[in-house]
């Protein structure tokens, strides 16, 4: 079943990425990507980040707490960083997720990057699924907040298939 079409995403990722390109007008933001889920959302939200804040880098960090599941491990795992402590240190880093469940894996990325002494460490997530938290920890900024379903496309996977699908879908049993 499709849960969010390939028009509802657009239209709302275009509204999110003109709002963050207000926030960011002066910011020279360091936007950086979880891997592997966000990155069709992080491509099309900065392209809609108009006008473009001034010096945007982007880059990618891997962070996950599912494994092969459809369940949280409830342990964060971050094994991939591009960055230096100098890429960070008094940037303003905009994280972009794909989903915030358990907010673990926000809270811990949050936790990461605020130990390289950053000017601000803001996130950005695609869906929400406020009835999994299970540490208080929630998005600066939200697509859609979704129901307690697991769900694939547009980036999000079940064991690395259906990222490519141009909407959302949720998974069936």
């Amino acid at each position: 079943d499709i849960l969010l079409s390939e028009e509802e995403l657009s239209f709302r990722v275009t509204e999110l990425g003109r709002e963050l390109a207000k926030e960011y007008a002066d910011k020279e933001p360091l936007v950086v990507a979880t891997l592997k889920g966000s990155t069709i959302f992080m491509s099309d939200l900065v392209r809609c980040m108009q006008p473009v804040p001034p010096n945007m880098r982007l880059e990618f960090i891997r962070a996950s707490s599912y494994g092969s599941g459809t369940t949280t491990s409830g342990q964060v795992s971050i094994t991939m960083s591009t960055l230096s402590d100098d890429d960070i240190k008094g940037r303003h880093i905009l994280l972009v997720e794909d989903i915030v469940d358990s907010g673990l894996t926000g809270q811990a990325l949050t936790a990461y990057f605020q130990q390289h002494s950053p000017a601000s460490v803001k996130l950005v997530s695609l869906l929400s699924k406020p009835s999994r938290r299970e540490v208080p920890f929630e998005p600066d900024w939200l697509a859609f907040e979704i129901e307690d379903k697991f769900v694939v496309g547009y980036g999000l996977d079940y064991d690395q298939h259906y990222r490519s699908l141009p909407y959302i879908g949720v998974m069936k049993s």
